[in-house]
């Protein structure tokens, strides 16, 4: 395969990766339909009873989110392993296919029940996102050399974060008859929950299987291309990455629990402030702008995506752990930002800081995972590794929607968020790659001729 087609080849895999998770991104849109599905059946101000809220309690109205979010995480590491095995196309397929059934299956449920959706969104759903998620960023950076992974990574999963700049406008549109901004009034479908969930889990359902079969290894006998674009040598990749562990290996490592915990503690504040974004505009903006929280979600996503271009690039020069350390504390600002927001800038300025540094993880992590334990089974690592990112969303979401519904604020959870920032970027002091030696040096000795 010559140098040129390998590079066309490359990016064509990047680009299904990024198609991908524009689909599995529906995820990061559920703030907007929790917001819609938790409204009270009478209105506080008028007394008018509506014929369409749910009339839901913010704990319940975050249940399908996450349960989505750990079985996301959980099934990541089994899809990890599954693409390492039988190839990113087949798996990213059978994720397509459940995300969209999972959405079909949503649309089911009867008006103030939770339970399909639960299964629906947030099983099957759950089970498809991780699918497909952990096929498409290890297929991806096979294609190129290892001082781009960074930056492919990065580009790759900028998709999933920019998912919610066009699924939540389209969600609100076809929730309700209208969408009310500050000067404005736009029309829309009024098509409810359950409609929308079909149309959504249909649409999903067709892209994601046919944009699956552009998502593949390059062949074995494979040469990555040499990076010419520099002659500085990169930080960020240590000399330990050149030894790929397996999963047994690398949880022996003390560097895997690190970064376990450090994921967990900066998930638990991005992924809360994602799940409650449209219902923390109805608590912290005046009764006129309160519906401006759909747009808020696709800053936030916006920021998303940006952040996790952003980090891959700088990550590049400077290297991961110094990266982490500016992004998590910048986290722990934002959190700040949001107690004090009580305008419509202060929260576009905290929507899209959170979404920003937030994002950063999502293209860190796996790319230190690939760093410290190599690329060869990154599938079932990083799944492993991304279990953190779940524990962090569940408890994130679920610890946020409850003193919410005990105290009527989010400051609580601001506060508990930052602190766990501060925690997670104290931790990048000390973490590092495992030294090759530590684990090669007993088999070498035990391959040696005695005497």
């Amino acid at each position: 395969m010559s140098a040129e087609v390998s590079r066309n080849k490359g990016w064509l895999v990047v680009a299904s990766g990024v198609a991908i998770n524009l689909c599995l991104g529906v995820l990061y849109s559920w703030s907007v339909i929790a917001a819609y599905i938790s409204a009270p059946k009478v209105d506080p101000v008028t007394g008018a009873v509506s014929a369409t809220t749910w009339g839901l309690t913010a704990a319940q109205a975050s249940l399908p989110y996450s349960v989505a979010l750990g079985v996301f995480a959980v099934v990541m590491v089994f899809a990890g392993r599954a693409q390492d095995k039988f190839g990113p196309r087949i798996i990213a397929t059978i994720g397509g296919a459940l995300i969209g059934l999972g959405l079909i299956v949503a649309s089911f449920a009867p008006k103030g029940t939770i339970a399909l959706m639960v299964v629906g969104f947030g099983i099957l759903g759950g089970t498809g996102i991780g699918l497909g998620y952990a096929s498409a960023t290890p297929a991806a950076i096979k294609w190129f050399n290892p001082t781009k992974k960074g930056m492919i990574t990065g580009i790759v999963v900028a998709g999933f974060g920019l998912a919610s700049v066009y699924i939540s406008p389209l969600t609100t549109y076809l929730l309700g008859k209208k969408v009310d901004l500050k000067f404005t009034e736009i029309a829309g479908l009024g098509l409810g929950v359950n409609k929308t969930f079909m149309i959504l889990g249909i649409a999903f359902l067709v892209v994601t299987v046919i944009v699956s079969q552009f998502l593949i290894n390059p062949p074995k006998d494979y040469a990555v291309p040499e990076d010419t674009s520099t002659k500085v040598k990169s930080k960020a990749a240590p000399v330990a990455g050149k030894r790929d562990y397996d999963w047994h290996e690398m949880i022996k490592t003390w560097q895997f629990y690190a970064l376990w915990l450090m994921y967990a503690f900066v998930a638990f504040a991005g992924l809360m402030i994602i799940g409650h974004m449209a219902k923390i505009a109805k608590a912290q903006l005046p009764a006129d702008q309160a519906a401006l929280g759909f747009i808020l979600v696709a800053i936030l996503a916006i920021g998303n995506a940006s952040g996790r271009i952003v980090a891959g690039l700088v990550s590049d020069k400077i290297g991961r752990t110094m990266t982490m350390m500016a992004f998590f504390l910048m986290q722990a600002l934002f959190m700040g930002v949001l107690w004090l927001s009580a305008s419509q800038i202060m929260l576009v300025i905290g929507a899209f800081g959170v979404g920003f540094n937030y994002g950063a993880n999502l293209t860190l992590f796996p790319a230190t995972v690939g760093d410290y334990f190599g690329v060869k089974n990154m599938g079932v690592n990083y799944g492993l590794v991304f279990t953190a990112w779940g524990f962090g969303g569940v408890f994130g979401a679920q610890t946020a929607a409850s003193i919410f519904d005990a105290t009527k604020s989010y400051n609580g959870a601001y506060a508990l968020a930052a602190g766990l920032c501060v925690a997670a970027a104290a931790m990048t002091m000390a973490v590092r790659a495992p030294k090759v030696v530590d684990m090669t040096t007993l088999e070498e000795a035990e391959l040696a001729p005695e005497g």
